[in-house]
C-alpha cells in the first residue's frame, strides 16, 4: 500500500511548501518489502525504539535491546523480535495484542543512521521462533506496511561503552536485577521468576 499523509500532515506540508518534497520521498524512499540491504541494517543493530497504541489512541514508546541479530528479518516482508522478562506491565505487549499497529525506529549512533519500519504486528508464543531466543516470554512477528530510512541530520554520535549483561545469551547465566531485590518487589514477583530462587543463593 502506497505511504497516505492525513490531511493534518497535508496542512503542515502546505503551510511550509513540503508538499512536493513529501510526495518525491513518498515515492522513491518508502517501500514495502526489505531489501537486502535493509537486512543487514537491521540485523546489525543492538536497540531500537518500539512505537505501540492502544484501542483507545494511548501510544506508547519503548527500548527494545539485545545482541546484534535479536530483530530477525524473516522475509522480504517480516521481521521478528523477542520480548524478554520486563517489569511486569506489558504495555507495550498489550497494545500489540489489542492493535497490532506498530513503529520500529532503528538508530545507529556510532554511523549516524536510522531507518523506520511500519506494519502490523503478533504476539507468537509457541513453535520455533521461541527457541531461537533464550529466555524469551514471546516473539513479535511484524508484517511490515512501510519501510523508510531517516535524515540522519540531528543523529547524535555516540560510542558504545558495552552491551547490557542482563541480554539472555545461551550458557550464561542471566543476572538477576537489583530491583527485583527491593523490598517493594520481592513479595509481588511473577511465580517462577528466577530472581525468586536466587534470593535464596
Amino acid at each position: 500500500m502506497p505511504l497516505e499523509y492525513s490531511a493534518e500532515s497535508r496542512a503542515l506540508q502546505d503551510r511550509f511548501d513540503t508538499r512536493r518534497l513529501a510526495d518525491r520521498l513518498a515515492e522513491i524512499k518508502v517501500h514495502h518489502e526489505l531489501t537486502d540491504a535493509d537486512r543487514a541494517f537491521i540485523e546489525a543493530q543492538d536497540l531500537f525504539f518500539l512505537a505501540t497504541v492502544d484501542g483507545a489512541g494511548q501510544p506508547s514508546c519503548s527500548y527494545k535491546g539485545g545482541d546484534p541479530g535479536f530483530v530477525t528479518v524473516l522475509d522480504a516482508t517480516t521481521l521478528a523480535f523477542p520480548s524478554y522478562d520486563g517489569n511486569g506491565m506489558y504495555l507495550s505487549m498489550g497494545n500489540v495484542d489489542q492493535t497490532g499497529r506498530v513503529g520500529l525506529l532503528f538508530v545507529d549512533f556510532e554511523r549516524q543512521r536510522r531507518m523506520r519500519v511500519e506494519g502490523v504486528a503478533e504476539l507468537v508464543f509457541e513453535g520455533d521462533l521461541l527457541r531461537r531466543y533464550p529466555e524469551c516470554q514471546c516473539v513479535v512477528v511484524v508484517r511490515a506496511t512501510a519501510i523508510y530510512p531517516n535524515c540522519p541530520r540531528y543523529v547524535h554520535r555516540y560510542t558504545r561503552a558495552e552491551r547490557s549483561p542482563f541480554v539472555p545469551r545461551d550458557g550464561i547465566a542471566t543476572p538477576t536485577p537489583d530491583w527485583k531485590r527491593a523490598d517493594w518487589a520481592r513479595d509481588v514477583l511473577a511465580a517462577g521468576d528466577p530472581a525468586l530462587g536466587r534470593e535464596r543463593e
